[in-house]
């Protein structure tokens, strides 16, 4: 049994390896992954200086996060890093505890685990201010600690993709993740309430009390020569790793071999037309596909708690663009619709003439979904607010909403990102497939596109008030017809094409127009790539919570001052110090989009492919 896991763990550890180092060769992950890493370290740098200050109740908070960030990063990650996948070994005989802990062997060979070792140094750098054996006992706390993080994260995912299978568990996931992402734009005003009720003490024992902070507490002990409270933390570390060892190889279990039995429709198609018939059968795929209605929820629940949250400081002006947020993020999820059909498209494509009712079908139904609740939210917030925004709201709102029904079928027509079959979904269904990272990407250009889609009536209403509603109106009708006639004309065009693409994917010698661009940024040198994907992935930290947000704060007078810089500043700097924050951002965008332009009228060189995927990753640990 022990050869038998020693081998297992030694082989999946290769396959990982041997997929990272597949990953790079691509140059767009290697960015990618460098900046990541480069941004860990700067905060796993922060944390060892926290606890080389001594401040060990912010120690213990800092630690807290960086176990949140290990369960909620995988769920807006594309399911965790799952390059080796628990149905791959499901023929095999192995053990689940054996097949559990080589997963976890592998699990724990990558960039992250690296990242979060670092950062729990700091444990060490506290039991060295302490004694000698605070520094001892540090060691295993540290190990025992990441043990714990990455058991988390894993378990954290498996019982989020159970909860994805069931309608309820679905919501339920929705709510919590758009409470979650909408934290890490909006929590500064949680943060601000709570310092100014002076609950720092209370969060400090929390973090104590979390698991988080039961090697930090086992250091502490050991530091005043407390050794039983010291052994005590550190056994309770390993009884919880045990436990979700435990708990995840069941899940692992009921994941490789439950069976999904086909379900008997309700009520049969009884459309007497091809457009009735597209609009039913979209209807249906947004009421039954679990992961349709989980986006959805998300979606509008995030916008709700984004505009909400600053009501903990008393700022409501926020409340009446619940809606309009509401929307933009409906639209970078559901930016995919061709994709997430997969190969399914294929009966839609072989009836003549069904591209345009069924791209219709697809904007009805999301106008039907988002529609009448975006709708309420609005009215209802902005009444609420007592704010005179009323002709801003109606202006833009339905811009967007017209502006989002054009847009993701163009996207989801011109921009198809391959992912896997509804049916051939794992029982990790936040897993997108080898294009997580390019359905994305998608999704965070859809939102600046979508906003931008509501410009031209903003700026009427701003200067001419309620002359925007018209506008706001037109320009939604004008968004939505042209925005699905183009989609339709795409598709009787290269209907094929897209079936191939999402049947094979992109493979070498079908996209030529990829390697092409592949090419042309192998050209620059890496220096400026990985320069402006920082440039282009971070410029919101400096524009946004930086320059817009306390300015805003200073216009409406608002005294809390929270994380933003320039209220910290004498009176007399704050303005320059936000002008500078906000000519930063925007020269980094700037930058960043320059960078690529240079890249796009370069010539691809003939002999530069992109060979990344020539060869099967996992067939390189052989």
């Amino acid at each position: 049994m022990a050869v038998g896991l020693t081998s297992t763990a030694d082989t999946l550890v290769r396959m990982r390896l041997a997929t990272l180092q597949h990953d790079l060769r691509d140059q767009n992950r290697v960015s990618w992954i460098a900046s990541g890493a480069v941004v860990g370290l700067v905060l796993a740098g922060g944390t060892i200086w926290v606890s080389a200050g001594g401040d060990n109740d912010l120690l213990v908070v800092a630690l807290a996060v960086w176990m949140l960030g290990w369960v909620v990063g995988p769920l807006f990650a594309g399911g965790g890093d799952e390059t080796v996948k628990p149905e791959y070994f499901t023929m095999l005989p192995l053990p689940p505890r054996t097949l559990s802990a080589g997963l976890l062997s592998a699990a724990l060979a990558g960039v992250a685990p690296a990242v979060s070792l670092v950062a729990l140094l700091s444990l060490a750098v506290a039991g060295a201010k302490l004694s000698i054996g605070a520094l001892l006992i540090a060691i295993p706390a540290i190990l025992l600690q990441l043990l714990c993080f990455v058991l988390l994260s894993r378990l954290a995912v498996a019982v989020y993709g159970l909860l994805l299978q069931v309608r309820t568990g679905a919501i339920l996931a929705a709510l919590v993740n758009a409470f979650i992402l909408a934290f890490t734009a909006q929590g500064w005003a949680l943060i601000a309430a709570y310092i100014t009720t002076d609950v720092q003490g209370a969060m400090a024992s929390g973090a104590r009390i979390a698991p988080s902070g039961w090697g930090l507490v086992a250091v502490e002990s050991a530091g005043r020569g407390d050794w039983l409270h010291s052994l005590a933390c550190l056994a309770g570390l390993v009884v919880l790793a045990g436990a979700m060892f435990t708990g995840w190889s069941a899940l692992l279990v009921r994941r490789t071999t439950a069976t999904r039995s086909g379900v008997r429709p309700r009520r049969l198609l009884t459309a007497s037309s091809a457009s009735g018939a597209a609009g039913a059968k979209e209807v249906r795929s947004w009421t039954r596909d679990l992961l349709y209605g989980h986006r959805a929820v998300f979606a509008i629940a995030y916008g709700l708690f984004f505009c909400m949250m600053p009501l903990a400081v008393g700022w409501n002006a926020m409340l009446p663009w619940a809606g309009a947020a509401a929307v933009i993020m409906g639209g970078s999820m559901f930016a995919n619709l061709y994709g997430a059909d997969g190969t399914a498209y294929w009966s839609t494509l072989m009836v003549p003439g069904s591209s345009l009712p069924d791209v219709r079908a697809r904007q009805r139904a999301f106008l039907l979904v988002f529609g009448p609740p975006v709708a309420l939210i609005s009215v209802l917030l902005t009444w609420w607010s007592g704010t005179d925004t009323w002709p801003i709201v109606l202006t833009v709102v339905p811009a967007l909403l017209g502006g989002a029904a054009g847009l993701i079928v163009l996207s989801s027509v011109y921009a198809a990102v391959p992912t896997t079959d509804a049916h051939k979904r794992s029982g990790n269904p936040l897993n997108a497939g080898e294009n997580a990272g390019e359905a994305t990407g998608l999704a965070y250009v859809m939102i600046v596109l979508i906003a931008l889609t509501a410009a031209p009536a903003l700026v009427v209403a701003l200067f001419a008030s309620w002359w925007g509603v018209p506008v706001g109106l037109a320009s939604a009708v004008l968004a939505w017809w042209w925005g699905g006639k183009a989609a339709a004309e795409r598709l009787d065009q290269r209907g094929p094409e897209l079936v191939t693409l999402l049947r094979h994917g992109r493979t070498t010698g079908e996209q030529t127009g990829k390697s092409s661009w592949t090419a042309k940024l192998d050209q620059l040198p890496r220096a400026k790539r990985h320069l402006a994907n920082f440039c282009l992935g971070f410029g919101a930290i400096p524009l946004f919570p930086q320059a817009i947000v306390p300015a805003v704060f200073k216009l409406t007078e608002n005294p809390a001052k929270v994380w933003f810089l320039a209220l910290y500043a004498p009176s007399v700097w704050q303005w320059p110090i936000i002008a500078g924050m906000a000519a930063l951002g925007l020269g980094m965008y700037a930058y960043g989009g320059f960078i690529y332009y240079q890249a796009s009228k370069l010539k691809a060189r003939p002999d530069s492919t992109d060979r990344t995927s020539a060869q099967d990753p996992l067939q390189q640990a052989s």
